[in-house]
């Protein structure tokens, strides 16, 4: 475990401290930051009621259930009971780039990681199966925001990866029961 543990802050100071540029410094701070992706979220309800009418409520509600879920699972069950410090109040790591507030919580698993990771999955797994060139632009924005999280400050590598696939599975566990009960209100002509 030592040497998991090793490798895993070997590797939060090349990408916290090696990658360390102004233009990410300024990108991946920005990536980050919720209200950067309100109007994304807002895109994905938009384009739900658009191509799926009333019933998109269905999909929409799956969404939630989905963030709920990876959200619950990594913020109150795992982080609570591995209390994991974060590496910006780790005092083992001398020197570290924090570039932003820490936050108050535990680092294992990443919220960010698995709320993302698992949102990109259930709707890669829905509406990707219709619109196929959406699935790489949400791995890309789960991947994105997942590694801002390490180039700040707040995460170590091991509570991405980890967060990463806990979120992928919860997606695949939604989207399951979504395309089983509820997959009829996918079948439209969507409109991109």
């Amino acid at each position: 475990m030592d040497s998991i543990i090793n490798f895993d802050h070997q590797l939060f100071a090349l990408i916290n401290q090696g990658w360390s540029n102004p233009f990410l410094d300024f990108f991946l701070k920005w990536m980050r930051n919720e209200w950067i992706w309100f109007p994304f979220y807002t895109f994905i309800i938009a384009f739900s009621i658009f191509n799926f009418g009333k019933n998109s409520y269905w999909l929409i509600l799956f969404c939630f259930l989905n963030f709920g879920t990876t959200d619950i699972i990594s913020s109150h069950l795992i982080k609570k009971n591995v209390e994991r410090l974060r590496p910006c109040r780790d005092e083992s790591i001398i020197n570290k780039n924090v570039l932003v507030r820490c936050g108050s919580g535990y680092s294992f698993t990443s919220s960010h990681a698995t709320n993302h990771f698992g949102l990109a999955t259930f709707l890669c797994f829905t509406i990707g199966l219709f619109i196929k060139k959406i699935k790489i632009l949400l791995i890309t924005w789960a991947t994105i925001i997942s590694i801002a999280q390490v180039y700040v400050g707040v995460h170590f590598p091991l509570d991405i990866f980890c967060g990463s696939i806990l979120g992928i599975l919860i997606g695949l566990f939604w989207s399951k029961i979504f395309m089983k009960y509820y997959s009829h209100v996918l079948i439209t002509e969507v409109v991109v």
